[in-house]
């Protein structure tokens, strides 16, 4: 039987840093490029990490926990990590491209796995207009901003701007307001996986926007185009009955 073949990847913070040196000399390490499963040791912050340089891959990612959130990680233990990453269940992820127009005319790309997010950069509130598959579905929306979030990604930023939580493979996507003032009332809306939605800024130069995919921050945009990148693809690795869907799941009984 072929040797599985592992490379680390911890994060900077001191308790993943000294599980690292451990778990290399218990199982050996090689680089990504060579690897057959990435472990990733640290909170969420290094499982995104971690999966951001998967994209042209899709090489599996295991995550063990040894940070400040672990929703996306698995338990950490330095016993039997092979047997564990053998019979892991496996969660396949489609991330967001994000297209963002700056007021210069330059258009920034990138992907997200969570959510692509518009924020006001100053005090005045934004003021957007969403359009969804070329239909314009709200003219004006005065808020502090507004995203779009994967099923992998609602429990995180939209789940506390009060979005809905997305089972893993619901074909959905969550349109998530960030304190909207006009319309007042609007929650959000729930889109299908497929869905194309561009945001205009209004009044960019009195009111600027920033876009941000996970953590790829672009200023002073005037549009934004976000919809699935369907030929990317992630694969997580989760222990057997701590899987995606089943921790959304239990997120959503928590109290």
């Amino acid at each position: 039987m072929t040797q599985l073949r592992l490379s680390f990847f911890a994060s900077k913070r001191p308790e993943a840093q000294e599980a690292l040196p451990e778990l290399q000399r218990l199982y050996g390490h090689v680089p990504e490029e060579d690897a057959d499963v990435i472990v990733a040791v640290g909170g969420d912050g290094a499982m995104l990490d971690t999966l951001r340089r998967r994209f042209d891959d899709n090489k599996p990612v295991y995550g063990m926990h040894r940070g400040t959130v672990g929703f996306l990680m698995n338990d950490y233990s330095l016993e039997g990590l092979v047997e564990r990453i053998n019979a892991a269940e496996r969660a396949s992820i489609i991330p967001l491209r994000m297209i963002a127009t700056d007021t210069h005319g330059e258009r920034h790309r990138a992907l997200a796995i969570n959510e692509v997010s518009l924020l006001r950069q100053t005090a005045q509130s934004a003021r957007l207009k969403i359009t969804v598959d070329d239909r314009v579905r709200m003219e004006e929306l005065t808020c502090d901003g507004v995203m779009v979030a994967t099923p992998s990604g609602s429990t995180a930023y939209n789940l506390s701007a009060h979005g809905p939580i997305l089972p893993i493979g619901a074909n959905l996507l969550a349109l998530t307001p960030v304190s909207a003032f006009r319309p007042r009332r609007w929650k959000g809306a729930l889109l299908r996986h497929d869905a194309i939605v561009n945001i205009d800024v209004i009044a960019p130069d009195r009111r600027p926007v920033a876009a941000a995919a996970d953590n790829q921050e672009v200023r002073d945009i005037v549009h934004v185009q976000i919809r699935e990148s369907r030929d990317r693809r992630l694969t997580m690795l989760f222990d057997p009955g701590h899987a995606l869907d089943e921790r959304i799941l239990r997120e959503q009984f928590a109290f």
